[in-house]
């Protein structure tokens, strides 16, 4: 691979680009999904390629191709200097990249047991136990359950010397039970929606939750769902739990500080953001004061942990909000120098080597406080705890916006009485963070993983993680009538 790498960043420097870099790709990927005690769907994949970006005359040029021969890798390489040149007739200025040191280096995501060593065949038992469980009274129409397994293994070549291997591994699971009675349905997840939690872990995220112990409760939520009464409407006390938090952060404190969206660079695909940099030098208030929220990609278990970026940069940690005060954007070596940064903090990826790289998500973690969440309950006199993501509604500036989720628990005089059904809620970025008042301790803490994050034109998709506790929220507005 490493070889490959050197072929195509070579051949476009013998053609004039003043930069390349090229990497190498080898994606291994595995998905089970059982529906209603049925595989419905088995993928066993592998596929390599390679990605060949270049600059010249100040412009960017890609190009890629699956084929690893090196007579394709020097027409691939030709192909990006071309599209650079052709890119560079239009340019309104010349690219800027942010200086970085050069590596040699390997990592890989640490785990304790190899995914793709665990037989098919013990994967789908243990799914079918618990659909059994799932599927015992019969208000459950359908019980999903998947499995989703991947390994890409990269080289990262680049004409100012670095040469990087890295080799990630991420695992996860999850299921759901979708119950239907008299033209009423409802759904419960676990351990949360869209597919369950995925870490960059190995087989043993199937021992970090309790799966089988979990369903029969899953089940009777989502039938008692079907009579229980709708989610009140007005303004009060709001608690999220950890895996509707980490759609909170992810819409509107992660896209919103994606700078190639602040600087309109993505405007025609996805909006652009409030958190335009003016408003970082008036000490912008992005939160309360017991708001912290740090991007990390060095971060045990994420998804967008790394030892280097698309970009070659070191993995980093660092505040976006600290105390309440917004302090960074997410940035690549080409946008840090537009907000007079010295260097990048690694928010280049691309997926695939087939896609471009662009400024991603890192993995985002509202750091924890002091509360437990009976505290928190305890200390509520009328609310609503919301668990678990169904749906999610932003504008394109990731200011106003509205999530439901598929579980509310109401609370009064600091005790949980009933749930609800349908649960919503909605608010304003910056006076949603700024009515944060308790935040759940290390003891409620984990990190929750989004492997369907679209961007780009090419659309290409992205992981991260984001970590959360349960955190609660004053007067806010809950309930679709309100």
């Amino acid at each position: 691979m490493k070889q490959e790498a050197r072929n195509a960043i070579d051949t476009a420097q013998s053609l004039g680009a003043s930069f390349a870099d090229a990497r190498v790709m080898v994606l291994r990927n595995e998905q089970i999904t059982l529906r209603n005690g049925r595989v419905s769907n088995l993928v066993q994949s592998e596929i390599a390629g390679i990605g060949i970006r270049v600059l010249k005359n100040g412009a960017w040029g890609f190009a890629c191709t699956s084929s690893l021969n090196a007579e394709d890798i020097k027409k691939t390489a030709k192909r990006a200097v071309d599209v650079a040149a052709a890119s560079a007739l239009c340019k309104s200025e010349d690219v800027r990249l942010a200086p970085e040191p050069v590596y040699e280096d390997f990592w890989a995501t640490p785990f304790a047991i190899d995914p793709f060593s665990v037989p098919i065949e013990e994967k789908i038992g243990f799914m079918q136990k618990v659909d059994e469980i799932l599927r015992k009274k019969p208000q459950i129409k359908v019980a999903t359950f998947n499995m989703q397994f991947q390994r890409e293994h990269q080289v990262h070549a680049t004409t100012e010397g670095s040469m990087i291997e890295q080799i990630l591994t991420r695992s996860g699971a999850g299921y759901s039970a979708l119950a239907a009675d008299k033209g009423e349905s409802q759904i419960r997840s676990f351990p949360q929606s869209w597919g369950g939690n995925h870490k960059c872990v190995g087989y043993e995220i199937l021992g970090h939750y309790d799966f089988l112990g979990n369903a029969e409760r899953i089940r009777d939520e989502a039938i008692a769902l079907l009579t229980a009464p709708e989610c009140p409407s007005g303004r009060t006390t709001l608690i999220l739990d950890g895996p509707q938090m980490a759609l909170q952060i992810h819409e509107s404190v992660g896209h919103a500080n994606e700078l190639d969206r602040v600087l309109g660079f993505e405007a025609n695909f996805a909006g652009r953001s409030f958190m335009l940099p003016e408003l970082h030098k008036k000490t912008f208030r992005y939160g309360s004061d017991l708001v912290n929220l740090v991007g990390d990609s060095t971060l045990p278990g994420g998804l967008a942990t790394f030892g280097y970026d698309d970009d070659g940069v070191k993995a980093q940690r660092f505040h976006v909000v600290q105390n309440g005060i917004h302090k960074n954007w997410f940035t690549t070596r080409e946008t840090a120098p537009f907000v007079k940064k010295e260097c990048s903090n690694a928010c280049n990826r691309a997926f695939g080597f087939w896609n471009l790289p662009i400024t991603r998500i890192p993995n985002l973690s509202l750091m924890p406080g002091t509360s437990t969440l009976d505290e928190m309950i305890g200390g509520t006199d009328d609310g609503i705890m919301m668990e678990v993501n169904r749906s999610w509604s932003i504008d394109q500036m990731r200011l106003n916006f509205q999530f439901g989720a598929e579980i509310g628990r109401i609370i009064k005089k600091g005790k949980i009485t009933g749930i609800c059904k349908n649960p919503t809620y909605q608010g304003i970025t910056p006076e949603f963070w700024g009515s944060c008042d308790a935040i759940g301790d290390q003891n409620h803490f984990d990190i929750w993983g989004v492997i369907n994050c679209g961007k780009g034109q090419p659309m290409q998709v992205a992981e991260m993680s984001h970590g959360a506790s349960p955190t609660r929220f004053r007067n806010i507005v809950c309930g679709v009538r309100a």
